[in-house]
């Protein structure tokens, strides 16, 4: 089941600061096993759709993913694929306890970051609602938007952060996006976010106000994180 909605708050009259959280390698270490066996049923996919061998549509999944950001963006584009089937088909995931890797304590650190929370990922909803089901957050956060919310624009693009702010009525400046992708903070920062980078990298790129190695310190840097939005946040012990 899909957490509670947003009740449409004003910009205006409800500065709150919003937590915009990716999902994948940002909540939980996807890399790990689910990337590896969603990598697979999307080669097998574009096998049995388009026809090719299996080096060949691996080799096509890699290049749409480096060129749009989501191979299922490619797929659509040039083969006539059905977006809502081909993540249907490729995020089916059996054994999903034994599959995931996350730190224990990260709704406990979560739930004490001063304001509200959402998922904005580029995963499915059925899948990102699984996952966050399996680590026992799903009470952590108002909402998931998924790519089902975007139109299947996924980020970068800056249509999927147009649609969030529209739908859920936020403004940029409201909002701190937790990344993993420096790729996807770059717009984000274009439209005045905050940007926090879940990175194990040296470097500070200019659009990323706070690097971070794990998703489990941001408790520990949430003034950081909020940058001017601190002065107005509640902080909860």
């Amino acid at each position: 089941m899909n957490p509670a909605p947003f009740a449409n708050p004003s910009p205006a009259t409800n500065p709150a600061p919003v937590w915009l959280f990716d999902l994948d390698n940002t909540l939980h270490d996807a890399s790990h096993a689910i990337f590896p066996q969603i990598n697979r049923a999307m080669t097998e996919y574009i096998e049995r759709h388009l026809a090719v061998d299996r080096a060949a549509a691996h080799a096509l999944r890699e290049r749409y993913w480096r060129h749009y950001g989501a191979t299922m963006t490619g797929l659509v584009k040039h083969h006539g694929i059905t977006a809502r089937h081909f993540l249907h088909e490729t995020h089916r995931l059996a054994d999903l306890h034994r599959l995931l890797a996350y730190d224990r304590r990260i709704g406990r650190l979560l739930r004490c970051l001063p304001g509200r929370r959402v998922v904005f990922s580029n995963g499915p909803r059925d899948y990102a609602i699984q996952v966050l089901a399996a680590m026992r957050l799903l009470d952590v956060f108002e909402r998931v938007f998924a790519i089902e919310d975007m139109g299947y624009q996924p980020k970068p693009g800056t249509a999927a952060f147009r649609r969030l702010l529209g739908q859920l009525r936020l403004a940029p400046r409201q909002c701190i996006l937790v990344e993993d992708s420096e790729a996807n903070l770059r717009p984000a920062k274009r439209l005045g976010m905050r940007t926090v980078w879940i990175s194990r990298a040296l470097r500070k790129p200019p659009h990323v106000d706070l690097r971070l190695a794990s998703v489990s310190e941001l408790a520990r840097h949430a003034r950081t994180a909020l940058g001017p939005l601190a002065n107005r946040a509640r902080y909860r012990p």
